[in-house]
């Protein structure tokens, strides 16, 4: 059974695996003990199977709107179901705080995480040239507006349907 709970520093040594595992860039390490030392404006998830951490989601805070700093399922649990649970949980972390849009990065070529991202509204709204330095790759700026509408809320209520 799939646990979503806050990220701890005893999370981090899982977390940077999967970080070096998946991202030709990875956060540091003190980077992420920076940003859970600083509880105001941010919230860290991870998704956890018994002890074993296989993803995690990182969200920002802002007036009137939230963005996915970080995102990620280790390769083998990925088509489970684990993204979608962190994005719903995060989802839900914006909306509480009043967001009323959700802002993400994406590399143009993870088709796989864009569907996850479409799901949830989101929609590519402009391409940064260049964002990810080491590969060169751009990135999609995706956006979901409306999150406080009944429109959005019924969204979530089917996404959070198809994970029981």
């Amino acid at each position: 059974m799939i646990r979503i709970v806050s990220m701890r520093p005893r999370h981090l040594g899982a977390v940077l695996r999967i970080e070096n595992e998946l991202f030709p860039e990875p956060w540091s390490e003190s980077l992420y003990r920076s940003e859970l030392a600083q509880r105001a404006g941010r919230a860290y998830l991870v998704a956890k199977e018994g002890r074993m951490v296989l993803g995690y989601i990182g969200v920002l805070f802002a007036p009137g709107e939230a963005h996915v700093a970080t995102i990620a399922v280790t390769q083998c649990a990925q088509g489970k179901g684990i993204g979608t649970r962190l994005m719903y949980e995060g989802t839900k972390l914006a909306t509480r705080a009043g967001a009323q849009r959700f802002i993400l990065e994406v590399a143009t070529g993870n088709e796989r995480a864009q569907l996850l991202y479409n799901r949830f509204g989101f929609v590519p709204v402009h391409v940064r040239k260049g964002y990810y330095q080491k590969s060169g790759e751009d990135a999609y700026v995706m956006i979901a507006s409306d999150l406080t509408t009944p429109k959005y809320e019924e969204r979530l209520r089917e996404i959070e349907a198809s994970l029981s």
